[in-house]
C-alpha cells in the first residue's frame, strides 16, 4: 500500500512559506486543472501564486486559480471547533477539514529518463540535435496522484521569464516570493502589443517603463503620442506629489520631442521640434474619421469625393480657397454665384450648392488649426523618420491641441506616412535591391478605442497595422481603459497584454479574449491590487502571470541611467541547484 508523506496527513503547517511543498494533487484534469489538497496554512496561498508539480519525468508550471475549503464529514465544518479538546481539533485540521487549490498548469518542461537510465544519453543527444524538444511547452497529460506541489523558486522563474539582462527587461516581481519577473523586449516588440487598466491604475507609469525599457535596450525605435504631455518631460505625481523624470530626462540626446503647430509648448517645456502638416496631406478619408465630431451627414461624403476627383490632393486647400457666399450679377441683372465661389463648384461638379456650403463651414475650423498651412518650412514626417532612422525615439506632444479631432486627424496621418516609408524601405531590402532592413519601429497610442473602434479600425493606419503582424517592421503598443471599445479583430491580434486592474466585465472580456486558460484567468485579473498589480499574458510571455509592478522612481530613474541596478535583491541561484538550465 502506498504511504503518504507524513506531512499529508498532519495538521498544515507553513512549510511552503519557505519553499517546501504545499501539499499533494489529488484530482482534476487538463481542462479543469489540477486539484491539489493543501499541507500548508490556507492563509499562506494567494491565488496567482507560481507553483511547480514536479514527477521524475516531468515538471508543471501553474498558477494557483481558486482556493477552496472541503469537509470529509460536514458536520465538523458546521461546528465551531473551539469547544473541542485541543488534541482532537488538531486532529480535525488536515484531515476532516482541509483546503484545496486549483492550479491551472499551464507549462511543462520534459526532465528525460532517469540519469541512470540507459536511454538517457540517446535522449539528450536528441535534445543536443534539436530533435527533441524538452520545453518548456504546452501541457498535455498530467501528473499522478500524490505527487507533490510547491512554490516557484527563483530558478523556475527564470527559466520560464529568463534572467535580467540583454534584451530582458524586468517589469515586475513574482507576488508571493518577489522574484524578479522579465518580458523579453525583442519578443515584445515583433507583434503589437497592449497596455490597459481602468483610469487611476497607473498606466503611464506602466506605459513610461515599458518605454524606457525600450530604449534602454535599443530593440526598436519608437513613436509616441502623446495626448496629455505626459511622456516626454518631468512631470509631477498628483498621487504622492512627487516628481516623475520624463523620457526625455533619462535619455537625453536619444529622445526628441515635438510639438504640434508651430511654436507650441510641450506642457510648460520648449520642444525639439515643430510638427506642421500640409493641406495636401490630409486626405477625405482622415476627414471621414472624424465625420461624427463634424456631423457630417452622407452627402457630405458625396461632396468630398467629388472634391478629390475635381482636385486630387489638393482638394483641401482648393476647397478652402473659394468663397461661400460670393455672388455676381449675369446680363439679366440676376445674382448667381461667383466663378470662386463654393456654389459655383458645385454646380460645376453636379453637387447639391448647399450640402457643400455645408461642407464648407463644418471644414473651415479644422482648416484653420495653427498646425495646417499650405507650404510647411519643413516635411515633418521626414523630419521625424529621419529622427527614427538615426537610432533615436520622437515622443509628439499634442500641446494645446487636446481635442479628440486634434489626436484623430493628426496621428493617422502621420501613422500613414510613415508606415508608407517602413514598408517601402522593407520591399526594397527584401527585392535585393539594396540596403537594410528598416528598423523595427513600435508607435503608441493612447486613448486607442477612438481610432480603433470596430466602426473605425478599418479605416485607420493603426488598424491596417494591427492586423500585420509586423509584417513591415511596424507594430503598435496601445493604452487603453476600455478595450472593450476596441475591435474584436484588432485585440485578438494583440501579441502580449499587459493589464492593471478592471472592473468592467466587457472590459475583462476583451483583454482575455482569444487566450487559452480565460475563464482561469477572469477572477485572477478582477481582483488585482488597483495600483500594485498586473497580469501579464499572451504571446510575449511563455505563460501568464499576476507580477507586482516596479515603481517608476528614483532607483528605477538610476538604472535606466547605467548608476545603478535597480532590481531587488532577489535569492541568487546556480545552474546546479536543480537542473534548471532548460537544456
Amino acid at each position: 500500500m502506498f504511504d503518504l508523506p507524513s506531512q499529508t496527513t498532519d495538521r498544515p503547517s507553513a512549510s511552503g512559506s519557505a519553499g517546501g511543498p504545499l501539499g499533494y494533487v489529488v484530482g482534476g484534469g487538463l481542462k479543469s486543472g489540477l486539484r491539489v489538497r493543501l499541507t500548508v496554512p490556507a492563509d499562506t496561498v494567494q491565488e496567482g501564486g507560481f507553483v511547480v508539480c514536479e514527477t521524475p519525468r516531468y515538471r508543471y508550471y501553474g498558477l494557483v486559480t481558486d482556493l477552496q475549503l472541503g469537509a470529509t464529514d460536514p458536520r465538523f465544518a458546521d461546528e465551531k471547533s473551539d469547544r473541542l479538546p485541543a488534541a482532537i481539533r488538531d486532529a480535525l485540521y488536515g484531515k476532516t477539514l482541509y483546503t484545496t487549490l486549483e492550479m491551472y498548469s499551464t507549462l511543462l518542461v520534459d526532465l528525460g529518463p532517469d540519469l541512470l537510465d540507459p536511454e538517457r544519453v540517446e535522449w539528450e543527444a536528441r535534445v543536443e540535435a534539436g530533435e527533441e524538444n524538452p520545453g518548456p511547452k504546452p501541457v498535455k497529460t498530467v501528473p499522478a496522484h500524490h505527487t507533490p506541489v510547491r512554490p516557484a523558486d527563483a530558478a523556475d522563474v527564470a527559466a520560464i521569464f529568463g534572467e535580467e539582462g540583454g534584451t530582458n527587461f524586468v517589469i515586475g516581481h513574482t507576488i508571493e516570493q518577489g522574484y524578479p519577473v522579465c518580458l523579453d523586449l525583442e519578443r515584445f516588440v515583433k507583434r503589437s502589443s497592449g497596455i490597459f487598466g481602468a483610469t487611476g491604475t497607473g498606466k503611464s507609469f506602466l506605459t513610461r517603463m515599458v518605454l524606457a525599457g525600450l530604449m534602454k535596450t535599443d530593440v526598436a525605435a519608437a513613436l509616441v503620442f502623446d495626448m496629455h504631455n505626459e511622456y516626454g518631460f518631468d512631470d509631477k505625481d498628483s498621487d504622492r506629489g512627487t516628481r516623475v523624470d520624463g523620457l526625455k530626462s533619462l535619455f537625453r540626446t536619444k529622445v526628441e520631442v515635438g510639438a504640434l503647430g508651430p511654436g507650441s509648448m510641450a506642457g510648460s517645456n520648449r520642444p525639439d521640434f515643430d510638427v506642421v502638416l500640409a493641406a495636401e496631406e490630409f486626405t477625405i478619408q482622415d476627414i471621414l474619421l472624424i465625420g461624427e465630431k463634424l456631423s457630417l451627414t452622407e452627402t457630405s461624403a458625396v461632396t468630398l469625393n467629388a472634391l478629390e476627383r475635381s482636385f486630387g490632393n489638393q482638394w483641401f486647400g482648393k476647397f478652402m480657397a473659394m468663397d461661400p457666399t460670393a455672388e455676381e450679377f449675369d446680363e439679366d441683372g440676376k445674382k448667381r454665384p461667383a466663378p470662386h465661389s463654393v456654389a459655383f463648384w458645385a454646380r460645376q461638379a453636379n453637387v447639391n450648392d448647399e450640402a457643400a456650403k455645408g461642407l464648407y463651414r463644418r471644414l473651415k475650423p479644422i482648416y484653420d488649426k495653427p498646425y495646417i498651412v499650405e507650404k510647411p518650412p519643413v516635411d515633418a514626417v521626414a523630419e521625424i523618420v529621419n529622427r527614427l532612422e538615426n537610432g533615436r525615439h520622437v515622443i509628439l506632444s499634442f500641446g494645446r491641441f487636446e481635442a479628440e479631432e486634434d489626436y484623430l486627424l493628426v496621428s493617422n496621418i502621420l501613422t500613414r506616412r510613415i508606415r508608407d516609408k517602413w514598408v517601402k524601405a522593407t520591399e526594397t531590402y527584401k527585392s535585393g535591391a539594396g540596403g537594410a532592413a528598416p528598423r523595427p519601429l513600435v508607435i503608441v497610442v493612447e486613448e486607442a478605442h477612438k481610432l480603433l473602434s470596430p466602426g473605425l479600425s478599418r479605416q485607420t493606419a493603426f488598424g491596417t497595422i494591427a492586423r500585420e503582424l509586423r509584417k513591415y517592421n511596424v507594430t503598435l503598443l496601445i493604452v487603453d481603459q476600455r478595450p472593450s471599445g476596441i475591435d474584436d479583430e484588432v485585440m485578438s491580434q494583440l501579441g502580449t497584454r499587459v493589464t492593471g486592474w478592471l472592473g468592467d466585465e466587457d472590459d475583462i472580456r476583451a483583454v482575455l479574449s482569444g487566450l487559452a486558460g480565460r475563464d482561469q484567468l477572469r477572477g485572477m485579473l478582477a481582483r488585482l491590487q488597483e495600483k500594485e498589480e498586473v497580469l501579464l499574458l499572451g504571446w510575449g510571455v511563455k505563460m501568464p502571470i499576476p507580477v507586482r509592478s516596479r515603481r517608476y522612481d528614483k532607483r528605477f530613474y538610476d538604472e535606466m541611467r547605467g548608476r545603478a541596478t535597480a532590481a531587488a535583491p532577489e535569492k541568487r541561484y546556480t545552474r546546479e541547484e536543480a537542473n534548471r538550465d532548460l537544456f
